[in-house]
């Protein structure tokens, strides 16, 4: 059974800070990290982090992190050890142009639905014999992962064993109006800050291919997302980004058991969004909902700290908790 979260503190902004900076631990010294590139596309290498259980292996877990974040993001690095501890191989995904590799992505940088690179790093473990495979998702990672699953619909059981999404903005329109309130401001000028900054050392390897004189007039993820992610990727506006990479035009077809993890309080991601037909609908999803939790921030009142990371195994464990369900709230008491 998947315990009730019950938070250390209610505010969700708290949590969502907290959650941010808490200290995490990965055991390097039980598990160490293994340096691993993957080509993905022409000119696009992707760098990977992974580690081996040190015993009985019982799968494996693609771990993908969100918005500016990389593989040494704190809830990839306690997942990661939370996983290996259950006896599943652990491998920290960093998304393309991130964790460093902004040379290594030739002449893009990535988007919250871009979902190639993922399924390439998965086919080449497949290839290697490993497996089962499960991929989880953090954030614009869930989006990624959620969408990825979709895309492949029934070709997805040959690849994927199940599929866990965690604070994912399945409406990126939504999700990025949201983000412009005035109590995100915060939020909002960090992502801003750290994208804008990414323009500029690519521009740096690549001199004259973003518009960086654009770059004072780029007040806001969607101006970012409109002026540099759409015209990139071809998407031409940003709403047309937004409209064609949500994942929730992708919930339909995902066949594989997925778990979607959502605080109803999530400054970030209005939880309006998940009343979706798809999850009423799809028996391969299931959808836990905790009244508190903010973006990322599950941390526990209770022992053992990190309640997202218990779930998650307690799902990756037990048949039982992937099976099809429709709808789950888990309230904190």
């Amino acid at each position: 059974m998947l315990r009730p979260f019950v938070p250390i503190v209610s505010n969700p902004h708290l949590l969502t800070i907290a959650g941010n900076y808490w200290p995490r631990n990965l055991d390097f010294e039980r598990f160490p990290t293994q340096t691993r590139v993957f080509d993905t596309a022409p000119g696009v290498r992707i760098l990977v982090h992974s580690h081996q259980p040190d015993r009985t292996r019982r799968g494996d877990v693609v771990l993908v992190h969100g918005l500016e974040g990389s593989s040494d993001a704190g809830y990839l690095q306690s997942a990661a050890q939370a996983v290996l501890t259950a006896g599943f191989a652990a491998h920290r995904m960093n998304l393309r142009s991130c964790g460093g590799t902004e040379a290594w992505s030739g002449d893009t940088l990535y988007h919250s639905g871009l979902t190639s690179d993922l399924r390439a790093v998965l086919e080449a473990l497949r290839d290697e014999g490993r497996g089962p495979l499960y991929v989880a998702g953090y954030s614009l990672g869930g989006n990624v992962s959620l969408k990825l699953a979709g895309e492949l619909g029934r070709q997805g059981q040959t690849l994927l064993e199940g599929v866990c999404a965690i604070s994912t903005p399945i409406d990126l329109a939504a999700c990025v109006e949201t983000l412009d309130w005035r109590q995100n401001f915060l939020y909002a000028r960090r992502f801003l800050s750290r994208l804008k900054q990414r323009i500029l050392v690519k521009n740096q390897l690549r001199p004259g291919l973003f518009a960086i004189e654009r770059l004072p007039d780029v007040r806001s993820i969607y101006d970012f997302d409109d002026v540099f992610t759409a015209p990139s990727f071809g998407f031409g506006t940003a709403a047309n980004y937004y409209a064609t990479q949500s994942a929730n035009r992708f919930l339909d077809g995902i066949r594989v058991p997925t778990l979607l993890v959502q605080a109803k309080d999530d400054p970030l991601i209005p939880f309006r969004v998940f009343d979706h037909p798809s999850l009423r609908r799809n028996p391969s999803l299931r959808f836990l909902a905790t009244a508190h939790g903010g973006h990322l921030g599950y941390l526990s009142r209770r022992t053992p700290r990190f309640w997202l990371d218990e779930t998650m195994v307690e799902w990756l464990r037990n048949p039982g908790n992937r099976a099809a369900r429709v709808f789950v709230s888990v309230t904190d008491r």
